[in-house]
């Protein structure tokens, strides 16, 4: 299928031999507990993808990031869901670090991702009914010594959360007048108090390693803290919006692959009729199409609030494009492939995951019909 092998060569020409490695194991070897392809995914260089060269990284543009995830879903939908965790988190890194423009900590860390191949996990909201993907997951309060803050709180579910070598999350910092100011935290994987505990119980993406991560007196320092804040009219500040835009861009991707491994099974198989088929393929592409438009916007450098709700629509609208082709692709299947592997019932399943990941349609609904009559998109 033309559009999933310009993915594929896409992805060979970033991660090469990556492809090649994944393909090696069944799809239910990779979507299981204890999967090879995170590992895989950190040996082939993938976590410096979206790192730009400034920063020693590959330098895959947003474009090049969709087709990549869109390549690596198709073959494990539990890999590009989690490292989507690590882009998503990475890219609010460099974003800070050129707002900045100075060779401080951002600049190392970034650094040192792409030489020590490091995984980030994101800590952020993620999962959690009527909250933000940034609101605040962890709680703060001043260390004794006045030179950090005790750190504690959980995420649950949290991707990458075996693998993970730091951790992204936010959090509320208590500041002098009683207020609370909005931060993110960075915390090495092995920092005394942090620990990993089992709570995804599906079978469906558990190759994710969505797991519990806790925080129990975490302490950290000034250095591990990157202070953010709402606006004026209560919108999310730069770092966060930049940071959403590309996670709601990349996470759609991720499902995009999931559908067109089953549509790319019905295509070669020669699955019902050639109206049936465009048709398909149609509306699979019409999802593409809107993710690559929010591509192309932040490529422009359009990454603020009025941008921030354009790629939620262009999300929706791929959930839903995505959702029709799934569910057209597997009646196109037919029973006897349904019945005669567990690969087709897995990737349906598994495509459903995008309506989970935040924000919901119903908390979208009203600050969007806001923005719509003019207000900023206020989602903190």
């Amino acid at each position: 299928m033309r559009a999933l092998d310009a993915a594929r060569e896409t992805c060979e020409r970033y991660l090469p031999g990556l492809l090649d490695a994944l393909g090696k194991y069944p799809l239910d070897e990779l979507e299981k507990p204890g999967s090879p392809a995170i590992e895989l995914f950190r040996s082939h260089g993938g976590p410096a993808l979206v790192i730009p060269k400034t920063y020693s990284g590959l330098g895959a543009g947003p474009v090049e990031a969709i087709e990549t995830t869109r390549a690596l879903a198709a073959v494990s939908p539990s890999l590009a869901v989690s490292t989507t965790m690590h882009h998503f988190s990475v890219a609010t890194l460099f974003s800070l670090a050129d707002s900045l423009q100075s060779g401080g900590v951002e600049w190392a860390l970034l650094e040192g991702i792409v030489e020590q191949n490091l995984l980030v996990a994101s800590g952020f909201a993620e999962g959690r009914p009527g909250r933000g993907i940034l609101s605040p997951t962890m709680e703060a309060r001043l260390d004794d010594s006045g030179k950090g803050y005790r750190i504690n709180g959980s995420k649950k579910p949290c991707s990458l959360s075996a693998s993970m070598d730091l951790l992204t999350a936010s959090v509320a910092l208590p500041a002098a007048d009683g207020t609370s100011e909005m931060a993110v935290l960075l915390v090495p994987r092995q920092t005394e108090g942090l620990s990993v505990h089992p709570f995804w119980s599906s079978w469906a993406l558990a190759g994710a390693e969505s797991d519990e991560v806790r925080l129990d007196d975490v302490l950290v320092d000034e250095q591990q803290v990157m202070r953010t804040e709402l606006g004026d009219s209560g919108e999310l500040d730069e770092l966060q919006t930049v940071g959403f835009i590309w996670f709601e861009m990349l996470i759609s991707a991720s499902y995009l692959g999931v559908a067109g491994a089953l549509t790319e099974r019905v295509v070669s198989g020669g699955r019902g009729t050639v109206s049936e088929r465009a048709g398909l393929v149609t509306r699979l592409e019409s999802a593409a199409l809107l993710l690559e438009g929010v591509a192309r916007m932040i490529t422009d450098g359009e990454t603020g609030n009025t941008a921030l709700a354009k790629s939620l629509v262009a999300r929706y609208g791929a959930q839903d494009a995505i959702g029709d082709a799934v569910r057209q692709a597997v009646e196109l299947l037919g029973g006897m492939a349904f019945i005669g592997s567990g690969d087709v019932a897995y990737l349906a399943a598994a495509s459903n995951g995008l309506s989970f990941h935040p924000p919901s349609r119903s908390a979208f609904a009203e600050p969007f019909i806001e923005h719509v009559g003019g207000k900023p998109l206020r989602l903190a």
